[in-house]
């Protein structure tokens, strides 16, 4: 048994889930675009600064971010999934970024070296085993007064991207047993006051919440988009669950299809969500 505290996420991410994100990137990329520009626009990398970028994943991120410090500043984009890591490394390869270092390594741990202007992360700090020691780790990693910005899922209800597959996956099947809500997972920081204590437990300060909604923006057509949330996600681990067959899969993905229509536009689906978006400053 491995003693590395985060052992379930490094196999989870490494394997189905990371090579689902890998196949899907443009599918990702394309449904997250809102996101990312929101975190960005919180955020605020500047040029010059030097910027850790948490849970990286496919490498998004890294780009953008790499844009705005510009090659007098640097980032390094941190993720355990080894086949995101793979597929980041080559985006930032093929960009020609040398200011850009993506690093396979888990952040609650990792001795990273100090001075980091600005810790951001989309969706990548939700999966710590211990979350106070990894934002006591990436707080030691900062300047005085660095920033942090990060933004979460709110919640299963407030999310239909997440909710309407769970639904429809557990009518067809049936239930799955209902996890901890504070346990790693996409779903762990809904709670802002949680998210708050653990903040200032790990030593960061003047730490800040807001609520944000905005919609989804997944390319494709109706049929692409439901076939996109039948085989990821929720209703994947579902049918997981349940040693489900293609037929039930052909099914959920129908049944997510009915669900999400009247969300088609004529600009494509577009999907309501609601974050959690967090800013802290480092203490020291």
């Amino acid at each position: 048994m491995s003693d590395h505290p985060n052992a379930d996420q490094v196999a989870f991410w490494s394997g189905r889930a990371g090579a689902a994100w890998v196949a899907r990137q443009a599918q990702f990329d394309g449904m997250m675009t809102p996101i990312l520009e929101m975190l960005l626009e919180t955020a605020r990398p500047t040029m010059g600064e030097r910027v850790l970028d948490l849970g990286c994943g496919t490498g998004a991120s890294l780009l953008r971010v790499a844009e705005a410090v510009g090659p007098r500043g640097h980032v390094t984009g941190v993720d355990i999934s080894v086949p995101m890591l793979g597929l980041a490394r080559h985006r930032v390869a093929e960009a020609g970024l040398g200011h850009v270092e993506p690093l396979n390594a888990d952040a609650q741990i990792h001795p990273f070296d100090q001075g980091f202007d600005l810790a951001l992360s989309r969706f990548g700090v939700m999966f710590f085993a211990d979350p106070v020691a990894a934002f006591a780790n990436i707080r030691a990693a900062m300047r005085p007064r660095g920033r942090l910005a990060f933004v979460t899922w709110a919640g299963m209800a407030d999310n239909p991207w997440f909710r309407i597959p769970s639904e429809v996956a557990q009518a067809r099947l049936g239930p799955v047993p209902r996890p901890d809500p504070r346990a790693p997972g996409p779903m762990a920081f809904a709670e802002p006051d949680y998210v708050s204590d653990i903040l200032a437990r790990a030593g960061w300060r003047a730490a800040e919440f807001r609520a944000e909604a905005l919609e989804l923006t997944p390319p494709g057509t109706l049929p692409e988009v439901a076939d996109f949330m039948g085989r990821e996600g929720p209703a994947s681990r579902i049918v997981t669950h349940h040693d489900g067959s293609e037929a039930d899969v052909t099914a959920i993905i129908s049944g997510i299809a009915d669900r999400i229509a009247d969300h088609a536009t004529p600009e494509g689906v577009r999907i309501p969500a609601r974050l959690n978006l967090f800013t802290a400053v480092a203490t020291g």
